[in-house]
């Protein structure tokens, strides 16, 4: 549930008539609704309740806009970052280093060292070079890292190739096989505190069973590594599940999804982590946009909007679908070809959509572009950055500002030898 409603045929952002937020801020524009985001949080929460005092980060990468992590914040949820400007960002917006998860395959030594710098809650290590070089850093410190291997277990989750994580041949985490040793390995390491495992095999899950059949694998290796003499004290279960795109969709729900955990869990006696991203920030966000005009086709209209691939490059980037609104209800239909602006066939949509029927001027949104929206953005085609709003009642307020081409170019320099 989200609540980007109509109300007297227009549609609202919670109390928020979408063409009072146009009129005020201009288009394309990304708008999130605060509620939802708290809906949302609650609700993956309350779908966890049998578990004792779980660890929940949000996956900052979803949507890191500061006004989106503070509500979080508010919520009780932790960051999981994959960056130093991620971790900067998780701290400016009240996010407690406690609970500040360090995740990603390529963290630089000046990563490595913020994070030791601002004593976060753990590392997820990726790969036994990392782990070497965060215990030498940390050593030569006096301190030691608390740290968790990530654990490649080899399981299709079943989603789009470009965000599956957990296959053999993909780059994350070390594999299972080799798992046992690395442990080892690193946990000898003095400047180390080794004692938790993690998993992530993907993104925009649809069946729980490739999860339960990871889980499983980190269990055996659980109890593997145990008897060894280890000590593991919690375990990052990472994110992963999906959320509907096409209206009449269905997903497994947090609370289906908790009980999976619960019972695949029973037993392990550590504390278990989470890293939601999309199932909290997807549903929460629309992008609004303008027809600039609609073209006629050979076997179809093309719908050219302002907003383009630079500003929502999912559909560009993983052939993905956004459902297409408009914002004043027509019982009109049309099948249309959705295009932006942008020089490129790949700045594309929807093909052949079954679409309300506009004209120029019109508006409309993409929905469930709350996750992996505004926070894929470029400049391409030296167009701006688009702005973002967050609505909360009857309010709502500018969390991002527009930032046109110009600003962009200002930031360039042209060197003294060509002047």
């Amino acid at each position: 549930m989200d609540h980007f409603a109509s109300t007297g045929g227009i549609l609202h952002a919670e109390d928020v008539a979408l063409p009072a937020i146009a009129e005020a801020v201009g288009t394309p524009v990304y708008v999130y609704s605060q509620a939802t985001l708290q809906r949302h949080a609650r609700v993956f929460r309350e779908g966890l309740s049998a578990l004792d005092n779980p660890l929940i980060v949000f996956a900052v990468k979803a949507n890191p806009n500061l006004a989106v992590l503070r509500v979080l914040q508010r919520e009780g949820f932790g960051a999981d970052v994959v960056s130093g400007g991620e971790l900067r960002r998780a701290l400016a917006a009240g996010i407690s280093p406690d609970k500040i998860v360090f995740s990603g395959v390529g963290k630089t030594r000046a990563e490595l060292e913020l994070g030791l710098d601002t004593a976060i809650t753990q590392f997820n290590i990726e790969s036994r070079e990392e782990g070497i070089e965060l215990a030498e850093i940390a050593a030569a410190r006096g301190e030691r890292a608390r740290a968790a291997l990530r654990i490649n277990p080899d399981v299709d989750a079943g989603t789009h190739e470009k965000i599956s994580t957990g296959k053999a041949d993909n780059k994350f985490g070390v594999p299972l096989h080799h798992a046992p040793q690395i442990f080892a390995d690193l946990a000898a390491r003095d400047g180390l505190q080794l004692d938790g495992l993690a998993i992530h095999i993907g993104s925009q899950l649809a069946d729980l069973a490739p999860l339960e059949a990871a889980f499983e694998r980190i269990g055996t290796l659980l109890a593997e590594l145990r008897a060894s003499g280890h000590t593991i004290a919690r375990v990052d279960l990472g994110g992963g599940l999906g959320v509907p795109y096409k209206a009449g969709e269905t997903f497994p729900t947090p609370a289906e999804y908790g009980a999976m955990v619960a019972r695949v869990t029973a037993g392990w006696d550590v504390q278990l982590a989470f890293e939601p991203g999309r199932v909290i920030a997807g549903n929460a966000g629309v992008l609004l946009t303008r027809v600039i005009r609609v073209k006629e086709g050979l076997n179809a209209p093309f719908v050219i909007v302002d907003a383009a691939m630079n500003d929502l490059a999912r559909p560009a980037l993983y052939g993905a679908w956004h459902d297409f609104d408009a914002v004043a209800e027509t019982s009109e239909r049309v099948t249309a070809n959705i295009v932006g602006p942008i020089c490129e066939t790949g700045d594309t949509f929807a093909r052949d959509r079954d679409c309300p029927a506009l004209v120029a001027g019109d508006l409309a949104v993409f929905r469930t572009a709350g996750a992996y929206g505004a926070t894929m953005a470029s400049s391409y085609n030296s167009r701006g950055f688009v702005p973002e709003v967050l609505v909360s009642g009857s309010e709502f307020a500018v969390v991002a500002d527009r930032i046109d081409a110009g600003a962009i170019m200002d930031a360039e320099r042209v060197p003294d030898w060509l002047d």
